[in-house]
Order: C-alpha cells, then structure tokens, then sequence
C-alpha cells in the first residue's frame, strides 16, 4: 500500500503516512503542500503530482499581491550561482548579480571582486531589506545562532556594481561542501551545530532541539542542532567524504554518534545501545549509536572534526614535553638524528 507524507513549506508542519483516500483529502484542503511517497526523489509540490490533479482542478495558483517598491517577496532567496573547487580542502565560489546578496560566516572569506560589498550584520540576515523584523526578532535570530556554535553576527556580501562578480568562502578544516537547495527538500535541514557555510540571502539559520534525553545526551549532537530554512542555496561542510543515504518510510540505519551529518526533518533520530557490555567497553564505538528512521534523506560523514581532533590531540605532545608515537625508541637523543623535533 503507498503510503503519502505531507509538509507544509510555510509552517514546516508534517503530515503522514496517509493512505490513497486520507492523502486525496490532505491535498484538497492543502493544495500548496509538498509531498512524497516511495519511489519519488525528493518532496515534490501538490499541484505537480498526477495522482492530486482532481484535488485542485478548480483552484489556480494564489496570485500574491505587488509588494511596494519591488522589493523581493519576504521568504524568497536570492538566486545565486556557484561552483565548489577542491577535493580535500575545498571552497565554494559564488557568483552575483547587481543586487544579489550571500551570507557566510564570519572568518569563512576566501576572496571576493571588488564591487562586492561586505557589511557585517546581526543574526543571520535573512530578513534583511524585508523590513528586519524589528531589534527583537534580531536579537531571537543571533540568540539562536549563539546556540547552535555560531556568532552573533553574520556577514553579508552584495554585488553594488554591474555585470557579474564573485566573491569566495572556504571550508575550516579538511572535508566536503555540499550544495543543496532547500526548495528540494521541503524547505527544511536539519545539520550538526557548525555545518553551515554560506547561502544565499534569505537563508534563516536556526535551531531544532532534541526532545528525546537520551538522543541528546548521547546522539553525538547534543540537544541543539541546526536548522536551514528557505528555499534558496546552503552550503554546508562535513568532514572527510560524504555519503548520502535515502530511507524508506520505517527504513533505519545505525550510524557512529559523530557521523550524521544532515537529515530531513521527515527522519527521525534516536539512540540505542550498542550491544553488550562487552561490545560496551572494548568495541571502541561508545556505549550508543545513533539510529536513523526514514523516509527522507540522510547525509553521513566519514571524519567528524570531533574525532580529528582526538588524534591530533594524542599525537601531540603531552604533559613535561614528552612526544608519543613517531621518533626513535632512543627518545630524546634519537629524535636529534631524525629530525622529529620540538626546537
């Protein structure tokens, strides 16, 4: 039997599974819904699907209303373009058009033409030039970002000049940068703290919290997460390689605690221990791993910056400046002949 899930792009509010009959009354009553069943590639618009064309024969698309001044509809994206450079350290370069704004984090430019303008604002910046929502909404937008690891600020960079220039952001430590666009995944990801790189302006970066203790506690993520909303381009950066998963509705996977990466908000997270006590103490996994029920999709990374750090931490040098690892068995006075030196 197929099974139909609803998400409403302007509330985020999901529905499902329904079956055939439920799923033809959803979509007469919500006909600007996204859906997607087994088989689909990815949530697709209501009035796109064959299966609801009964569901909004009479109904045409809402007309919205001129916006004074020809300011960009609230809730749209710039439409940028891009292309990532690099394998192991890479970055993605973006191209603007007079008026065109991109957002990245603080510290993540690379370089950029010199008609584009950076102005650092505060939050995340995706209601600039929309009215701002006022100091309040300002103030809840940078708090949320405080919250998932970023900065209060946001730097924003607008092409003022003609024709066509770039500007470039690069990834803090080796891995992947991932172009997606929101608007082909029901509006909404949901990503480990510190993934997001850049966008497009109108982007909102926010948080999803962990409602599950145990999740929280021992997902590997915490209990705060990011949350991209939007229907423009993100670019978010993993470690190592990465590797997309798509489940199927009650699908699961099992994942190390610090490998998930990103996921639609259609998937479900949770915990579970990793067998027994001796799988426990010397598995070398922790106590729990991560498990992950579809349907939507999963993106996974191969080197959480977490575990990264751990080995570099180890091979550093420790306490009384004793090196561990690489050098001679003779210790200090070898290291003097092979070169593996602190001076």
């Amino acid at each position: 039997m197929i099974q139909w899930y609803f998400v409403s792009p302007g509330t985020g509010n999901r529905v499902g599974p329904l079956d055939e009959d439920a799923a033809q009354a959803h979509a007469q009553r919500n006909p600007g819904d996204q859906c997607w069943r087994e088989g689909l590639g990815g949530w697709q618009p209501v009035r796109a699907m064959p299966e609801f064309a009964s569901a909004h024969t009479d109904m045409p698309p809402p007309v919205l209303p001129p916006i004074p001044g020809g300011a960009k509809p609230r809730g749209r994206s710039d439409e940028i373009d891009y292309r990532i450079v690099g394998n192991d350290m890479p970055f993605v370069e973006v191209e603007l058009d007079p008026g065109e704004s991109a957002i990245a984090e603080a510290g993540a430019l690379m370089y950029k033409d010199a008609s584009v303008q950076m102005d650092t604002v505060f939050g995340d910046g995706s209601s600039s030039g929309q009215g701002g929502g006022g100091f309040m909404g300002k103030l809840l937008s940078a708090g949320k970002r405080v919250l998932t690891g970023e900065s209060l600020f946001t730097t924003m960079f607008t092409h003022q000049g003609t024709g066509k220039a770039k500007v470039a952001f690069a990834a803090p430590y080796p891995g992947t940068v991932l172009a997606m666009n929101l608007s082909e995944h029901g509006g909404r990801l949901i990503c480990q703290k510190d993934s997001f790189l850049a966008g497009a302006r109108g982007v909102s970066v926010g948080i999803h919290l962990q409602r599950k203790i145990l999740t929280g506690l021992f997902g590997g993520e915490g209990f705060i997460m990011q949350k991209l909303e939007g229907d423009g381009w993100v670019f978010v950066h993993a470690g190592g390689t990465l590797v997309e998963r798509e489940l199927k509705a009650g699908e699961r996977i099992d994942v190390d605690t610090g490998c998930v990466m990103a996921y639609h908000d259609t998937v479900s997270m949770d915990v579970q221990a990793v067998g027994g006590i001796k799988s426990m103490l010397f598995g070398g996994e922790g106590v729990f791993l991560a498990t992950l029920t579809g349907p939507g999709k999963v993106w996974l990374q191969s080197l959480p910056f977490s575990r990264m750090a751990g080995r570099m931490l180890a091979a550093a040098p420790q306490a009384g400046g004793q090196n561990r690892g690489e050098g001679s068995v003779l210790g200090g006075l070898g290291r003097l002949l092979d070169g593996d030196n602190n001076f």
